[in-house]
């Protein structure tokens, strides 16, 4: 069994809910990843999302793409963050991890060869956002047979037959969206529509669904995880914002990132 899978098994076995964090690899600059992602852990997050700084994001809001950006700026690479990942197993972090990476940077460095550096990290999944399903057979096999997870992403508009095709391809667990468009906060979420969404994919599918998209505060993951029925929330632009407001403040960014990540952990309860 996944690491993945051994995580929301033992969420369900004790009717629990997972918090999810999105950061930014190497943000606010290279060297940061370890420390958030203990820092996550120690906050009460179950899964994190790491992204790979990329020069195109995809689907990614301004507060997101700017921290990209910022952390290309300052020298971030893909085997860098990968590195930091590994440095942060080394010492001891358990949670699970997961890399959402645009399929570019699979293909520039080589699919079997990035997939295999990822596993040898102690990376245990991969999203990736920009494959479409008649597209995604062979990069789902790739990522396999290194041993990692692999999750597909389900917009607001994909149509009940279409969204159980691409439940049926992910493993590890289902990214349902919360709304379309970028990612960014949001003052209120659609819980009905969410909701019944959940239900259908549920129709389609026993792996966990984690939501995202527009989720910012621990009203909004309770509503997630609670109202709505879904197994996770997915916290991103709301987090690496006030990493970035910490910086620019002279204050310690994982700190604050670690402050947060507890304020929405009180969402799961």
């Amino acid at each position: 069994m996944s690491r993945i899978a051994s995580i929301f098994a033992d969420l369900r076995s004790r009717k629990a809910k997972a918090l999810m964090p999105f950061v930014c690899g190497a943000y606010p600059g290279p060297g940061s990843t370890a420390g958030v992602l203990l820092a996550m852990e120690r906050a009460g997050a179950s899964v994190v999302e790491v992204g790979y700084p990329f020069s195109d994001p995809i689907a990614d809001g301004p507060v997101i793409a700017a921290a990209m950006h910022e952390a290309l700026q300052r020298g971030a690479t893909p085997d860098g963050v990968t590195r930091e990942i590994a440095e942060a197993r080394a010492a001891g972090l358990k949670l699970g991890v997961v890399a959402m990476v645009s399929v570019s940077i699979v293909h520039r460095l080589g699919p079997a060869k990035y997939f295999a550096s990822l596993k040898a990290a102690g990376v245990d999944g991969v999203i990736l956002p920009d494959v479409v399903l008649e597209d995604a057979g062979a990069w789902i096999a790739g990522a396999n047979d290194a041993g990692l997870t692999v999750t597909l992403l389900v917009a607001p508009t994909t149509d009940e037959a279409r969204a159980a095709k691409i439940a049926r391809a992910c493993s590890g667990f289902v990214y349902m969206l919360a709304r379309a468009g970028i990612t960014g906060e949001s003052a209120s979420i659609a819980t009905g529509a969410i909701r019944d969404r959940v239900a259908m994919l549920r129709r389609a599918t026993d792996l966990p669904i984690a939501v995202g998209f527009g989720v910012s505060t621990a009203e909004q993951v309770r509503q997630i995880v609670r109202d709505c029925d879904a197994d996770a929330a997915i916290v991103g632009s709301a987090l690496v914002r006030r990493m970035g407001e910490a910086t620019s403040a002279g204050n310690d960014p994982i700190a604050a990132a670690e402050t947060f990540a507890r304020e929405l952990a009180t969402g799961l309860r």
